[in-house]
This record gives C-alpha cells, structure tokens and sequence, in this order.
C-alpha cells in the first residue's frame, strides 16, 4: 500500500529565487580567471560580458561603481582576474558573476609591489607569530582608526555595543583610500600612544579593489603598526582580502565587525558563566553547610557536662601530686645518701688525718734513710781502707820509706841514668820523708 505524502509545488519564480539565495549564501566572494568576451558596455554605464576558458563559460555583470574602480580598458580576448559574487538572474534564470573588482590576469604591477614588500617584511621578521602581542582580555579603553563616515565603524560600533558597552571607544578619524590616507594612520598610531590610555587598537575599513585597499599595502604604515606598544587588530575589506597590515598587525579580523569580537569578551557569555559559577558556589556551600551540620551533631553528641570534666581533672591533679610528692620524697633520700657518701670521703680525705699520716711517713723514712746512709757510710769506709792497703803497696813513698829516692832536674824530669847529668846541674832528690836539692860535681858513667 502506498501511502501519499505532501508534496511541495515551487513556482518557477520561487524556485530561482530559492536557487538564488542557496547560490549567494553558501558561496562567498571568490576569485575567478579567464578570458573576457562579448564585452558590452551600454549607456547604463554597466558591463556585461562572459569569462571563458577551453571547456566552459559564464555569465558576469560588473555594475557601474564597480567598474569606475577599474584603472584600464579591458577588452574582449583578454585574460582578467576578478572577485566575484555568485549569483542567479531570477528572469532567466541564468546563474552568473556579480564582479566587484577585476585586474590583468598574471602578477601586475600592484600585485607585484605588494608581494615584494610582503617578502621583504617577512625576511625581516616582522611576519612571525613569535613577536605579536596578545590581547587584552577585558579592554578598559578601546581605539578605532578608520573613516568615521563608512560603514566598518558603524559595524563596529554596533558589535561592541551589544557585546561589551562598559568599555569607552574612541574614534580616530583618518582616510583609509587615497595617497595620503597610510600618512594619516601613521599619525593615528602616533596620537594612540602619546595618548596612554587604549589596551587594543582596531584598523579597519570595507572591502574594496586593490586599488583602494593600497594604502594598508604601504611599508612604513606596516612598521609603524609592527612597531607600536598596544596590541593592533586589522580588519580592512572582505573575508578574502589580505593586505600588509594584516600580516604585521597583532591580530587579523576578517571583517571590521569580527574584529569587534576578537578585541572584547562577550558579557552575555561572561555574565552566563559568572551564574552557572555562583550556581555552583551555592550548591557547594550547601553540601558544605550540610557536612558542618553532621560534624555539630556529632560533637554534641561528644560533648561531656562541665562538672564530669572537673572532676576528671580534679583526680587527675590529685594522681600528679601524689607522683610529685613520691618523686620528691625519692630524691630528697637518694640527695641524703650522696651527702653521707661525701662526708665520708671528706672525712678520709681531712687536711689534719693527711697531715698526721704524712708526718708518719715522713719520720719513718727519715729514720730508714739514716740507717741506710750510715750504712752505705760504713760500706765505704771499709772500701776505702781496703783500697788504702792496696795503694800503700805499690805507693812510691812506700818504697821510699824503705830507703830509696828519687831524682829529678830543674824542670821536674826523672833522672834514670848519669849521662842525662853534666857537671853543675842542679838535681832534686824526694826521699821517703822529705827531700833536698843538690848540684852535681862529677859525672861517673861506670858500674860497680
């Protein structure tokens, strides 16, 4: 059995405007290259003409404040490069290219210029990550260099008004198209930071060809930008424009309306999530009001009467004095015994009980060394006469005594034999008791 569902009928009408708004929607502006053809250019002072390759074409429309941009005659047979909208001719319906911007296809002299001066940058280092600055998390003073007459301000202005309204903005009114609109932002950046209040700077303008997005492409506007102490958004033209200042600025917004969200938080967010904290603040401090409910319970329950408590300490300071009393009475015994003990020895070891002992020893050893000396005297005495004897005996008086003499001269010498003598020399004769000198008359050499 089939069961009929409801059908849903489109006009031809509605169905190219449905296809319309599928195709502008989903697709965003890009970039097309190909060759033009069919060019026409009617008093409406609007193009009409098709982009072409080997394989397909499509119809495009560039409408006349579009093509007044355009610096150069194209003609029919060229290759262009131009940024397009997809779009759909509901009347047709002919799908085709809504052209805001087109230049020569291939590296122009614009294009050029700005790839040499990107490289250039790059290689000196003011392109890297490494050196930008992050943003303030809650901006107190917000600064927008732009036309204060375009549409990127009044984007902005409304994104942060809605976002994040507590912070003050101000307006640096400069030109964002023409020669002397990089000169002007320079200055703009000069003037933010003499002024010391801004935490982030915005720059920004719409989109545009890159004629009028050249002066964002300008050396000294980008190290102007590279160089300043507060942290820079660019946001200049559509999501698919990139100019210098992009690439040197702190941070790249797409459009001047993101780069409201980039440079401030969103209350609404913030102001959610400080409820769903202090939600959660409160279920905590109840859980923890609960837990201190228990624990109070508990302890109520621990809790002993006052009296029951000073009795406890009561026997408790009766059991440490009766330990205190014992511990004093023990040592007072155990002092008395060491004070006996040293009585005792002061009583061996008295001056006058020494005196007396050493007055003893001292009588003693006077009379041991008396006697030992005597002896030792005696001993000697006894030597002494022995050795007498024996010196007696060979003595040379000894043999003197018994009747013989000795002779020596003037000088002390013995005499042993006659011939050491001349006539007149004087002799000295030792007898045994005594002795005399005498002079020698004649020598006799002979013995009898």
């Amino acid at each position: 059995m089939i069961i009929p569902t409801e059908k849903t009928i489109f006009s031809v009408s509605q169905l190219n405007r449905k296809a319309k708004q599928l195709l502008e929607t989903h697709l965003p502006l890009i970039w097309v290259s190909g060759e033009l053809s069919n060019l026409a250019r009617p008093a409406s002072g609007h193009w009409y003409f098709s982009l072409k390759d080997e394989r397909a074409q499509v119809s495009c429309a560039m409408f006349k404040p579009a093509n007044q941009r355009v610096r150069w005659q194209p003609m029919a047979g060229e290759q262009v490069l131009v940024r397009a909208r997809v779009s759909l001719y509901e009347g047709r319906g002919d799908y085709q290219l809504i052209i805001e911007h087109m230049e020569a296809a291939g590296s122009g002299a614009l294009q050029q210029a700005y790839e040499a001066l990107k490289q250039k940058l790059l290689a000196e280092g003011l392109l890297d990550d490494a050196r930008k600055q992050k943003l303030p998390l809650f901006p107190q003073h917000i600064g927008v260099i732009t036309s204060p007459t375009g549409a990127a301000i009044r984007d902005i202005l409304s994104v942060l008004q809605r976002r994040y309204p507590i912070a003050p903005v101000s307006i640096i009114s400069v030109a964002v198209q023409g020669d002397g609109a990089a000169a002007e932002m320079i200055a703009a950046i000069d003037k933010a930071i003499a002024f010391q209040q801004f935490d982030v700077l915005i720059i920004a303008r719409g989109g545009g060809s890159i004629e009028d997005l050249w002066a964002f492409n300008n050396e000294a506007l980008a190290r102007a930008i590279a160089a300043c102490p507060i942290p820079i958004i660019s946001a200049v033209g559509h999501e698919v424009d990139f100019t210098i200042c992009d690439f040197v600025a702190d941070v790249r917004a797409p459009t001047p309306s993101v780069s409201a969200e980039i440079a401030t938080p969103d209350l609404t967010e913030w102001q959610q999530l400080l409820d769903q904290r202090h939600a959660q603040l409160l279920k905590r401090e109840q859980l923890l009001l609960s837990q201190k409910q228990v624990q109070l319970r508990h302890l109520q329950k621990r809790l002993r009467h006052p009296g029951e408590r000073i009795n406890v300490q009561l026997q408790k300071i009766e059991h440490y004095q009766k330990a205190l009393v014992s511990a004093l009475n023990y040592r007072l015994s155990h002092w008395q015994q060491q004070l006996q003990q040293h009585e005792h020895r002061y009583q061996q070891q008295h001056p006058e009980r020494l005196i007396a002992m050493f007055q003893d020893k001292l009588v003693s050893l006077t009379k041991r060394s008396r006697q030992a000396i005597q002896q030792q005297l005696n001993n000697k005495q006894q030597h002494l006469a022995a050795q007498a004897q024996l010196l007696n005996a060979v003595s040379p008086l000894g043999v003197l005594s018994r009747g013989y003499s000795i002779t020596s001269n003037h000088e002390g010498a013995l005499i042993r034999s006659a011939q050491a003598l001349k006539p007149g020399d004087t002799i000295h004769t030792q007898l045994g008791n005594g002795g005399f000198a005498s002079q020698v008359l004649a020598i006799n050499t002979e013995n009898k």
